[in-house]
């Protein structure tokens, strides 16, 4: 995950619609199952999923209360906390 990438989305989730980053992640979940895709392209359509899940998970944060700046680096900290284990 990226966290600029998260960021941006987050930011578009606000000028926008939560929902079409949802619709995204259903049509690039949808495209996983192609047969001929490649490693290296599922990898990336796997990050591109991952950090629009995540954006996701900033935004329902910042609209309980939590600053954006916080939400972003409370998201980062769990992942990477997660990683660790």
């Amino acid at each position: 995950m990226k966290l600029p990438v998260i960021k941006q989305l987050t930011q578009f989730i606000e000028e926008n619609d939560e929902d079409y980053v949802i619709e995204t992640i259903e049509t690039l979940e949808n495209l996983t199952e192609v047969p001929s895709l490649k490693d290296e392209e599922l990898d990336v359509i796997g990050e591109l999923i991952s950090n629009m899940y995540g954006a996701i998970e900033v935004h329902k944060m910042v609209k309980d209360g939590t600053p954006k700046k916080e939400a972003l680096n409370s998201f980062m900290s769990r992942v990477l906390g997660s990683i660790d284990k």
